[in-house]
């Protein structure tokens, strides 16, 4: 009989497994897949089951998973005896499934049950590697199935380790079909608002990535997991090229946005605790300890630790950038022109929406991925916490230096961007929490790429979703607004501005080019604009300008932190729909007193 019956449809092969050699003392050593070495096997388990050396994650079990994760003793585990029989009576699968219940000591490959982790109530479900590489069947569709559904009518998160070489073949069709059952068990758990989280591991693959595992709220993975629909192995067979290295693993999933953060696992339980906590409107303690990474998909570079203290980097916020107000040679303070404000706004002194983030918030978990194509570090979102209020905080940071800028391009996002805005906007409605934009870009990327993938497509439903979203939305343009790319965050119930901002329909540069020809026109462009903060509010467009003059950045972020506390006040009793409609009056009214008609 051949090995090949063993594996599912599109299993992928592992580059290495791991190899217990029994010596002569009793000591069992393991080869690690990552770095080759040997390893105690004890020190090992110790560390569960991550290689000291290298980090490389290995494989472990499903109860083993089970017992890193839930509190102990809070576990009920449901379905137990739910066994599949060889119904297609397929060559060779009841000695397979004879093999690996012996071998896992359970009926298939998933533990389905209720628990708490770090205290907080869920259901969770743990696929098993060992049994038949978690190959999805009947068995292992039915218990997941009824995972979900059990966690709607008792109103609970669902939390799933998922790992699979993908659909079972002995057990044909049937097999493919827990893929459409189950999906439409997470369907009816998301309508009614609940969260679901999914933690993928090596390997999560075939059917099961193309079905449950990639329809979570959140997704979160293990370092170095294989992730992906086709097996490498099929894709080489099929395109006849070499893939390259990291291709389809988890760092390869997050910088083209198809999961969220990557997760060690010595910090997954209280990542998964603190992501509980905050969907059930609970921000963490001031004790708490905080697990989640906030590194950028690209080089782990990202918000690092959230305290609300001085920012000791980042210099006054005012109109020249350099702490000090201009002056005439009588010492008088002189109003900075239009042009003077813009170009101010682009200055490295200046403090970025992150800076502002980072000084306003109690805490933040930065969320990655448009799910679609990629991860745009020009647009940071997450969900953040303020007190013991919960937000979804979107910010477009240009960069605090040269390297961060070129990483971001320089605030210019792209669709993937706007696109990722959107989700999380998506999901702030789903679970019921504000909307915080803080806007900082000469506007969205012009460029063919941003083109051929629907720049313009992006920014046009982002303004759709947000005239609609059902929960209150303050933006903030704390630098330079530039057009479209910066109205893709300002559909608000509230928009403020720093006074030292700028927001307008174009660049002064672009408008001069334009209209006059040169770009040396861009001072009286930027004066005929009325681009400034104060020109802005006088003529209806922005609720309220912050002063940002002689004051520090913590003293901004503080002024800028209370406003947006106030209208958050203001709009929470709101219902949705009133929330709604006076959104639309808002916009409706823009320009509408400004007509006249002509005889």
């Amino acid at each position: 009989m051949s090995n090949r019956r063993d594996k599912s449809v599109n299993e992928l092969e592992s580059p290495a497994t791991d190899v217990e050699v029994e010596m002569p003392q009793r000591h069992i050593l393991v080869k690690c897949p990552g770095c080759r070495r040997i390893i105690d096997q004890e020190q090992l388990h110790a560390n569960m089951d991550v290689c000291p050396r290298c980090g490389h994650h290995l494989r472990v079990s499903g109860r083993d998973r089970l017992k890193i994760t839930v509190d102990e003793g809070n576990f009920q585990e449901w379905d137990a005896e739910l066994a599949v029989t060889d119904f297609l009576n397929f060559p060779g699968y009841a000695t397979k499934l004879d093999t690996a219940r012996a071998k896992t000591g359970d009926p298939d490959a998933v533990v389905c049950g209720r628990g708490t982790v770090g205290g907080h109530d869920c259901v969770l479900f743990f696929m098993d590697h060992k049994f038949m590489m978690g190959s999805m069947g009947s068995v292992v569709g039915e218990k997941i199935c009824r995972c979900f559904e059990r966690a709607t009518d008792l109103g609970l998160p669902v939390v799933g380790f998922t790992v699979s070489g993908g659909a079972r073949m002995q057990e044909g069709l049937m097999s493919l079909m827990q893929m459409a059952k189950v999906s439409a068990a997470v369907r009816r758990h998301s309508e009614a608002g609940l969260l679901y989280l999914a933690v993928l591991t090596d390997p999560t693959t075939g059917g099961v990535t193309a079905s449950f595992a990639m329809e979570a709220d959140i997704a979160l993975a293990e370092p170095g997991a294989l992730i992906g629909f086709a097996g490498p192995r099929v894709i080489e067979q099929t395109t006849h090229k070499k893939l390259p290295a990291g291709f389809q693993r988890s760092e390869f999933l997050l910088d083209h946005g198809f999961v969220d953060m990557i997760v060690e696992r010595s910090k997954m339980k209280a990542t998964i605790a603190e992501l509980l906590s905050l969907h059930e409107g609970v921000a963490p303690g001031a004790d708490a300890p905080h697990a989640i990474a906030h590194e950028s998909a690209s080089d782990g570079h990202g918000l690092g630790e959230l305290v609300a203290e001085p920012l000791k980097h980042v210099l006054d916020l005012l109109p020249n950038g350099r702490g000090e107000t201009a002056s005439d040679a009588s010492g008088q303070g002189i109003e900075p022109t239009a042009y003077e404000i813009i170009r101010n706004t682009r200055s490295t002194d200046r403090a970025t929406s992150l800076d502002l983030m980072e000084a306003m918030l109690d805490g933040f978990v930065e969320l990655h991925g448009d799910r679609l194509y990629g991860e745009d570090p020009a647009v940071v979102a997450g969900i953040g916490w303020r007190g013991e209020r919960i937000l979804t905080v979107i910010g477009i940071e240009r960069g605090r230096n040269t390297k961060d800028r070129i990483r971001r391009n320089f605030g210019m996002a792209n669709p993937e961007g706007y696109r990722k805005a959107r989700r999380l906007m998506e999901q702030a409605e789903k679970f019921g929490r504000p909307v915080v934009c803080f806007i900082d870009t000469s506007g969205a990327y012009c460029g063919i790429g941003a083109e051929e993938r629907g720049q313009g497509d992006a920014i046009a439903q982002n303004l759709v979703v947000m005239s609609g979203l059902r929960v209150p939305i303050v933006s903030a343009v704390v630098g330079e607004g530039g057009s479209g790319g910066a109205l893709a965050l300002g559909v608000a119930d509230r928009v403020l501005m720093l006074g030292s901002a700028a927001y307008s329909v174009v660049s002064p540069e672009a408008c001069a080019s334009i209209l006059w020809k040169d770009t040396e026109h861009a001072p009286d462009a930027a004066q005929a604009l009325h681009l400034t903060a104060k020109d802005l509010s006088k003529l209806g467009l922005i609720d309220e300008v912050v002063d940002d003059s002689g004051a520090d950045a913590q003293e901004v972020s503080s002024r800028l932190a209370t406003a947006i506390d106030d209208y958050l006040d203001e709009l929470s009793p709101l219902s949705a729909d009133e929330l709604v409609g006076r959104r639309y009056d808002k916009f409706r009214a823009m320009g509408g007193n400004r007509l006249c008609s002509i005889s």
